[in-house]
């Protein structure tokens, strides 16, 4: 039956929060303990999604499911995956020194025996709110060739506590032509040099890494993670990052990536004084009953 739909929802959550300075990915921010990805994963079940991969550190996995995994599990099927900087293809060997994760495609990558389905890729710590996952839904369901997108816009991603870092989308006929990081935006405004500044319109599309894949999606980070370790294993700060396999795919036509806009605002804790803003909004939110039961 049509309802019946299996979808997987990948939650990235291995990186440790820079400028938060901790381990936000199990920040609490409801009003019993509950992390942004708690409302994620009601979100998700809402939706349609029947199962949650947590891609996550060893060294963070008790902490993990201790203040986090042991309530969803109750809710959700939940399987862990693990994202270590020397698990690779075979044929590499990680450099002994090397500290820094391999990046968002890596970690989707170390996911690849725990998903068999359609899924979605989202970041641990990003509230994208219930409109996106339905729309992601609705995609993963239709079982297009096309994998897909959920972008939000440009003013509905900010934070009045400094400046974001976000991938600013071209998109034509709906489909995704290109994402350009731009790592210094305030205000609807961001510089390169950080003396110019360059208005972009508030309701530009933005991508928050809400990806929607089928499972082909592992041969083509498969291959080119082999060719990434080629060039730049030995470079210490290298990342591999999923924007970037997707990229590659609508240049090389091999792919196409239709764009899903959600409407939601976005909240995040990208700085220690977002956290404020966030227990508020969720806090709204569950008070209009839209977290009913979490």
């Amino acid at each position: 039956m049509d309802n019946k739909f299996n979808a997987t929802l990948v939650v990235m959550a291995a990186g440790m929060g820079s400028r938060f300075g901790g381990l936000k990915q199990v920040e609490p921010v409801g009003p019993n303990g509950e992390a942004i990805l708690d409302f994620s994963v009601y979100d998700a079940k809402k939706a349609g999604f029947n199962k949650v991969v947590f891609i996550i550190k060893e060294a963070i996995e008790k902490e993990f499911k201790e203040l986090v995994g042991k309530r969803i599990e109750k809710q959700i099927d939940v399987e862990y995956a693990f994202q270590e900087t020397y698990k690779l293809p075979d044929g590499f060997a990680c450099p002994k020194d090397r500290e820094k994760p391999w990046g968002t495609a890596h970690a989707v990558w170390c996911a690849k025996d725990k998903v068999h389905t359609p899924f979605a890729v989202i970041n641990a710590d990003d509230y994208y709110g219930p409109d996106a996952f339905k729309k992601i839904y609705e995609h993963l369901k239709q079982q297009s060739k096309d994998y897909c997108m959920v972008g939000f816009r440009l003013v509905n991603t900010l934070t009045e506590n400094g400046s974001v870092s976000r991938g600013v989308c071209t998109i034509e006929n709906n489909k995704l032509l290109g994402v350009v990081e731009r790592t210094k935006i305030i205000d609807c405004k961001y510089t390169e040099d950080g003396e110019n500044w360059i208005e972009l319109p508030a309701d530009t599309v933005v991508s928050m890494n809400m990806w929607g894949f089928s499972t082909d999606i592992f041969s083509y980070i498969d291959r080119d993670l082999k060719e990434f370790l080629g060039e730049k294993i030995n470079v210490p700060k290298s990342e591999f990052y999923l924007p970037s396999v997707v990229s590659k795919l609508i240049t090389t036509g091999e792919k196409a990536v239709e764009v899903l806009i959600a409407e939601d605002k976005w909240y995040g804790v990208t700085y220690k004084e977002d956290k404020e803003s966030v227990v508020a909004a969720i806090k709204e939110k569950i008070n209009n009953g839209e977290y009913d039961n979490i």
